[in-house]
């Protein structure tokens, strides 16, 4: 990995996206001793999926970045990961939801594939009421090679945002992060666009 042409990509996507989104670097598959370059580029916030993974390398870089945890969290491991992160991207059980303290984006399946994680929209507004620290949405649509056919799934999501008055939205990757944007998103996952250097 090279510093000089992560901080070039990762720049181009911060204009791009504008001031208002969070540009996440999904670093699943950086090594932990690689984790110094991408401070060095100037990412300030990454996001990991895998627990085991995110310990080891808070523990080696964790005051250079912002902590986000991007993967399906079991909820045994979810006061690590609240003690490590100052955001959950993907709750949707009430006993993850229940065990953290930090901010937290529901997971909703708007897809109907059973492979896919999240509530189903008729629950959110139930989850909502029980759990305070739930602060926005999620969602990961159909995959698909055109950006375009994520469109409708984040379109419903930020409706769904506004019905209940929640602001934050995580949605889109590498693939298709630009239609996110258009569509209200506040927080972006991106991974290999910023790495392909």
């Amino acid at each position: 990995m090279n510093a000089a042409a992560i901080a070039e990509a990762y720049q181009a996507i911060r204009a791009e996206a504008g001031p208002d989104v969070t540009v996440v670097a999904a670093t699943k598959y950086v090594r932990a001793d690689e984790m110094g370059i991408l401070a060095e580029a100037g990412v300030e916030v990454v996001g990991e999926n895998r627990v085991q993974d995110m310990q080891r390398k808070h523990e080696l870089h964790g005051d250079s970045f912002r902590w986000h945890f991007i993967g399906a969290l079991q909820s045994n491991k979810a006061r690590i990961v609240d003690s490590l992160c100052e955001l959950v991207h993907a709750v949707e059980t009430e006993s993850t939801a229940r065990r953290l303290t930090v901010p937290a984006l529901l997971e909703v399946n708007l897809s109907g594939e059973a492979s896919k994680s999240g509530v189903e929209e008729a629950e959110i507004e139930g989850f909502l009421e029980r759990h305070a620290g739930i602060c926005g949405l999620m969602t990961m649509p159909p995959f698909s090679e055109n950006p375009e056919s994520s469109r409708p799934t984040f379109r419903r999501l930020a409706e769904l945002a506004r019905q209940h008055g929640l602001v934050r939205l995580s949605m889109g990757t590498s693939q298709d992060w630009r239609v996110g944007v258009e569509e209200g998103a506040t927080l972006i996952r991106v991974g290999s666009t910023l790495f392909r250097s």
